[in-house]
């Protein structure tokens, strides 16, 4: 008999920490929908109590999907009436709840004396303050999941006191995160095996275990704890999230099913879906995957060596020991044309994960046919840009109108923008170390702003002469982020784009004021 691990999505929640990959409300509900097609078990869609925007995403999540939806919160009422508000129209809502329960964490976060003096008596207020947040969760759901946050670095007597005591609060699953990535694989097998010893009840929940990636060991720490007991693993898409990030949900679905001569556990993740699902959060994110990421990445299934590539042409298992099509990599990206209509254009955006209608179809289109007309041939790549940027979309877009760029090796670069913000029109030139400094430049002079520039890059979303170029720009107001894309075949044009969308963005943060944030957890 077969053991089930259940795979618990956390992109849209820990993954969004990811600084600046922040998700609009559109973007949430079609990577969501692409989580149901990829058939994870449980979605974390965000976190309520953070700000009105998180509470109305995981609303609109949840009332769509067929799946269990998780919304985190703090051990505190206010956060947990928050998430069952979230989640009131959600078919299987979860409400997760957390707590630190390490020394280092609760002299930090608990230190006044309200607390406690000595950490003894701090220890027993969190303990109370554990079992009462899953008591009132459990007024609203059947479904309570408790996290022991920096549980890694917990004292295994207190932390199994700890999970007994919510698990008799009503607890169904316990999840024991690595928060900070600071465990060695077999150690923390061993804390997971030690659990199932030392907690009298804990046959009455799952044992979920959320890893960080900090020292490279995320997914090595969530295998070697499933071996120990555990039957729920948090992970996130391209492995996104807080510093440098989660376990990798595809490294660990597709681990567990190459090497199913090990042991006795699957997944329910259907696999050829991995790519596409991987490729929408990278675009709607902006975070770029790296060539050399393991399943998803450019390089994952090339070869370049002669005597690899000899061996794969005899043999595809000499240097693979999974095809591209088991996880969703196309044989052949090259999809449309400016010859292509509107159906067309629907049923491929649909086969790579992306819902289209109406209003929103024509849009789409028409943006489709200005790029079609650029380029002889369109990916499926420059497919996903293409909705990334059209997703992305400010309430209150400032629009590049006219741009016009002088530069070359005997010339001081200079460029010339018109700008138009709620029908005013603003113009502008400025000169700059080269093109790109140069329109920067001219834009802040068109809109009296000083440099927020925080970080810049241009990439090529496929191979050729021809291909789209995609430009992310991040600004940096105070502590906040904004990230800006921009997309064309002219990348100083994409840069402009960019620069104005995160802009755009900033503004619309200054104007509706969502962007309060609270301490996010585990």
């Amino acid at each position: 008999m077969k053991d089930k691990v259940l795979i618990f999505d956390t992109t849209l929640r820990d993954g969004e920490q990811s600084p600046g990959a922040s998700l609009n409300l559109q973007e949430k509900v079609e990577i969501a929908r692409q989580l149901e097609k990829l058939n994870v078990d449980i979605i974390e869609a965000g976190f309520p109590a953070s700000s009105p925007l998180q509470l109305e995403a995981v609303r609109q999540v949840s009332e769509e999907s067929g799946k269990t939806v998780a919304a985190l919160c703090r051990a505190v009422e206010r956060d947990i009436k928050s998430a069952h508000d979230a989640l009131r129209d959600a078919r299987y809502p979860r409400i997760h709840t957390f707590i630190s329960t390490s020394d280092i964490h609760i002299l930090g976060k608990f230190g006044h004396d309200r607390y406690g003096k000595t950490l003894g008596e701090k220890q027993r207020a969190v303990l109370r303050m554990a079992v009462d947040a899953v008591s009132y969760a459990k007024t609203f759901t059947d479904d309570v999941e408790f996290s022991a946050e920096d549980a890694g670095r917990t004292d295994p007597g207190y932390l199994a006191e700890v999970i007994e005591a919510v698990i008799d609060a009503g607890a169904t699953t316990v999840n024991i995160p690595d928060t900070t990535g600071y465990t060695w694989p077999s150690e923390f097998g061993r804390k997971i095996a030690d659990l199932k010893q030392r907690v009298a009840n804990i046959d009455r929940a799952i044992i979920s275990v959320h890893c960080h990636n900090d020292l490279g060991l995320a997914v090595a720490n969530t295998l070697s704890s499933v071996e120990n007991g555990a039957r729920q693993a948090e992970c996130s898409i391209n492995g996104i999230g807080e510093r440098a990030g989660n376990a990798s949900l595809e490294e660990i679905v597709m681990a567990l099913k190459v090497r199913s001569d090990l042991h006795n556990y699957y997944t329910d993740i259907i696999t050829e879906e991995i790519f596409n699902t991987s490729r929408m959060v990278s675009s709607f994110t902006g975070l770029i995957i790296q060539p050399n990421k393991a399943i998803v990445g450019d390089n994952a299934f090339a070869h370049e060596s002669g005597i690899h590539q000899d061996g794969m042409l005899k043999n595809r298992q000499t240097y693979e020991v999974m095809t591209p099509e088991s996880v969703g990599v196309p044989q052949t990206t090259i999809v449309l044309g400016r010859h292509s209509g509107k159906h067309g254009l629907q049923a491929r955006l649909s086969s790579l994960g992306y819902k289209v209608t109406g209003a929103e179809l024509e849009k789409v289109y028409e943006r489709f046919l200005s790029i079609a007309d650029k380029k002889k041939e369109i990916y499926d790549d420059d497919l996903r840009v293409l909705m990334g940027d059209e997703l992305n979309k400010p309430l209150e877009p400032l629009e590049l109108d006219y741009l016009h760029v002088n530069s070359g090796t005997a010339s001081i670069p200079t460029a010339t923008v018109r700008i138009k913000v709620k029908g005013a029109t603003y113009e502008e030139s400025s000169t700059g170390d080269g093109p790109v400094d140069a329109c920067f430049k001219a834009i802040e002079r068109a809109l009296s702003l000083g440099s927020l520039l925080y970080s810049y890059s241009v990439r090529s979303t496929t191979a050729g002469r021809q291909a789209l170029g995609e430009a992310t720009v991040r600004l940096k107001d105070g502590e906040q982020l904004f990230t800006g894309r921009g997309v064309s075949t002219d990348i100083i044009e994409a840069s402009a784009k960019a620069y104005l969308q995160a802009l755009s963005l900033r503004q619309d943060s200054k104007e509706h004021d969502n962007n309060k944030t609270i301490d996010n957890g585990i």
